[in-house]
């Protein structure tokens, strides 16, 4: 049966302007105005339109644009991907904990609405030197002196004394010509390799399976061809290397302490490998600078490796406790990434504070009492890793001052945090996407200022969190003697013991 009402309209108008009249006067078709939509049926299928001979010789254009044109529903979306995330456990909450930087409160915290102290076991300002007096000094003379921001880009608001002088130590630190500071390492990573990996000719770059997500983010930004070896596995990368193209620029891009597990790369052996088929070795410290060698410099210094790292990484927003990141190299290639990377031309530079905190910081680390803070800090490692073992609790292998405790399942991981929170410690579950699935942990960071008597109060804690839990694991003693080395234990004094043990673990 035709529409009465679009039956009457000439033909030449139906087909002009059929779609623009049922948008605007639909609403008043006794049959639309019905309801067709919400007894499941769509109104372009009005049995009048369709059996009228007009509408239905009419155009495609007609008929599109009849659909529904109601705005994209965001805040759905939105929703159902926080829900998703929530489901899963991999949503992250951001936990109210304020740091205390005076004396005889630091590593504690305030957490929560009531300001409860907790012992903070998760920073990665290692060794306390965001809150030494040195550095806090500096930080305060270069507000009053310049300010608090940068006012813009070096390039358009002016390059400082001040950045110049940090890159100057910087590049003294790694034995490098040259070094550039970026607001953060993330960018600095990002930044630096997919600039150097676009401009190459013909440009493949071979990463390590376990990279930080900033370097996976710069590979990407680059659209260079990439080869993924397995972490750490220097067999697997002389494999890749030797199927690649002679003369065709490469880089390897790997890290030293990798973060989630504490594991140190093989170093010499990678960037020997590397050099060997013509690549750069593009090697992240930001885990080690301010940690390991005699001046903090990091894993390349430790070992006497600084000069087989092409470009370094660091950042100073961990041991050194200020923020931003930087890399070092040769001078002509640390100028072509100053000239090119958009990520370092068009970004604010770093304030003055963090400029003048940053540099305190650096030299403060390749002092003496830089050494003194290091084997103060590694003490406090060994004894935590040496306590975990007498209770029987899980870690995961490391040789670093990362301690990995495995909790496997996010809710399980969460569930232990939240008791440890309960009991006066802070750590923070690590999850996915920081980790794969099923490889979820706790990640310890001891630093020089806890104490054992912290650490004992911790694995009691944490102790009592995996039995509330319902997680099992092994009892480490027995009757005051370690299983594993037979050696007996006056627990009166645990960390005088406790160090004497013979298993390597740091």
């Amino acid at each position: 049966m035709p529409c009465p009402f679009v039956g009457s309209l000439s033909q030449a108008f139906v087909r002009n302007y059929g779609a623009t009249l049922l948008k605007q006067y639909g609403s008043y078709c006794p049959i639309m105005s019905r309801g067709f939509r919400s007894l499941g049926n769509d109104e372009t299928k009005c049995p009048f339109i369709q059996e009228n001979s007009i509408v239905s010789e009419a155009p495609k254009e007609m008929s599109e644009d009849i659909v529904d044109r109601s705005p994209y529903q965001y805040d759905n979306f939105f929703h159902d991907q926080i829900s998703a995330k929530k489901r899963d456990y991999s949503y992250r909450v951001f936990r109210k904990v304020s740091r205390l930087a005076a004396e005889g409160a630091y590593p504690s915290a305030l957490e929560g609405a009531d300001n409860r102290r907790v012992t903070v076991w998760c920073a990665n300002d290692y060794l306390g030197t965001s809150r030494h007096p040195v550095v806090q000094s500096a930080a305060i003379s270069a507000i009053q002196a310049y300010g608090t921001g940068a006012g813009g880009t070096r390039n358009i608001a002016g390059n400082s004394q001040m950045t110049e002088q940090l890159e100057a130590e910087i590049a003294k630190l790694h034995n490098k010509p040259a070094a550039l500071v970026f607001s953060s390492c993330f960018v600095a990573n990002d930044a630096t390799l997919s600039t150097l990996a676009r401009i190459l000719p013909g440009c493949v770059v071979y990463s390590d399976a376990g990279n930080h997500a900033s370097m996976i983010q710069g590979i990407r930004n680059s659209r260079a061809p990439k080869h993924i070896f397995r972490h750490n596995d220097p067999s697997h990368l002389r494999k890749l290397l030797s199927e690649s193209p002679v003369g065709t620029p490469k880089l390897v891009i790997f890290e030293t302490v990798h973060s989630m597990s504490g594991a140190i790369a093989p170093l010499e052996e990678m960037c020997n490998i590397a050099h060997e088929y013509g690549a750069l070795t593009f090697v992240d410290e930001v885990h080690a600078v301010g940690l390991y060698g005699k001046h903090g410099a990091g894993i390349g210094e430790e070992r006497g490796l600084q000069d087989k790292i092409d470009i370094v990484s660091g950042t100073l927003g961990k041991a050194y406790g200020n923020v931003g990141g930087y890399i070092a190299g040769s001078a002509l290639l640390v100028d072509t990434v100053r000239s090119l990377a958009p990520g370092f031309i068009f970004t604010t530079a770093l304030p003055p504070p963090v400029l003048a905190g940053s540099l305190a910081s650096i030299r403060l680390l390749a002092s003496e009492e830089g050494q003194t803070l290091r084997a103060r800090h590694q003490a406090m490692v060994r004894y935590l890793k040496l306590s975990l073992l007498v209770a029987g609790l899980p870690q995961l292998p490391s040789v670093s001052h990362i301690v990995p405790v495995p909790v496997r399942g996010a809710d399980r991981v969460a569930a232990v945090a939240d008791s440890l929170m309960q009991r006066g410690h802070y750590v923070q579950a690590i999850n996915y996407p920081t980790v794969a699935r099923g490889t979820e942990r706790l990640r310890f960071a001891p630093g020089p200022f806890h104490t054992p008597q912290m650490i004992d109060d911790l694995v009691a804690a944490l102790t009592d969190a995996f039995h509330e839990n319902d997680i099992e694991f092994n009892q480490f003693m027995k009757n005051g003697t370690c299983r594993e080395c037979s050696m007996e234990y006056k627990m009166e004094s645990p960390f005088e013991e406790l160090m004497k043990h013979p298993m390597r673990v740091a």
